[in-house]
């Protein structure tokens, strides 16, 4: 399966609450913050809900 390496590259600060609880739930809880997960129907969804927040990158 394929893995994500998601970064959170922009403040929640001013967000909705919906948003900071994903990014909380992707285990990102500052800035520059790094994660890899594999890319399940999950974890795409909340990628989708914070895309403006991180960025995402396909890891081998």
């Amino acid at each position: 399966m394929t893995r994500l390496k998601i970064t959170q590259t922009k403040s929640y600060i001013g967000s909705k609450q919906n948003h900071r609880d994903t990014l909380r739930t992707l285990g990102l809880k500052r800035l520059n913050d790094s994660v890899v997960r594999e890319a399940r129907p999950e974890v795409v969804g909340m990628v989708h809900t914070v895309r403006h927040l991180i960025t995402v990158e396909e890891v081998d």
